[in-house]
Order: C-alpha cells, then structure tokens, then sequence
C-alpha cells in the first residue's frame, strides 16, 4: 500500500454508519458507508467481523460516477 492508503486504514471507524434508503428493513442488502478522515469506509453489516474496505475521496467519486453512468447494471440479477 502507499502512504495515503496506510493512513486511511489507520483511521479510527469512530462516526456512525450510513445505509441507503433503499436498503430493505430484514437486513438483507446492508451494504454500509461511513464518511472519515481521508476517504470512505464500506462494510456488511450482517459481517462485522469481516474488516471494512477503505477508499480515497478520488477512488471512491470514480466508483460513484460509474454506477451513476450505469457501469455496472449488468451486475444485478433482478
């Protein structure tokens, strides 16, 4: 990893966590986003004990701009 990826891991995860609206109520799709110091943190909620990723402000606005351009639709079963 680089410098800016080592501190953004060391980063305290000490904000709240933010699920989308669309997230239904039993659980199921809790993908997670928590705004911190450098970056993004993304975890599961139904693993917490799985370790959470972490993403620049750079890295996480591509993503972002992809899924808007609809790069990834062809990832969805539904």
């Amino acid at each position: 990893m680089n410098q800016e990826k080592d501190a953004l891991y060391a980063t305290p995860l000490n904000a709240e966590w933010q699920k989308a609206s669309f997230s239904n109520g039993s659980g199921e799709n809790c993908v997670q986003l928590m705004g911190i110091s450098g970056g993004v943190a993304i975890g599961d909620s139904k693993r917490p004990d799985r370790p959470e990723l972490r993403y620049t402000p750079s890295e996480f606005a591509a993503f972002i701009q992809g899924v808007k351009a609809g790069e990834f639709d062809h990832l969805l079963n539904d």
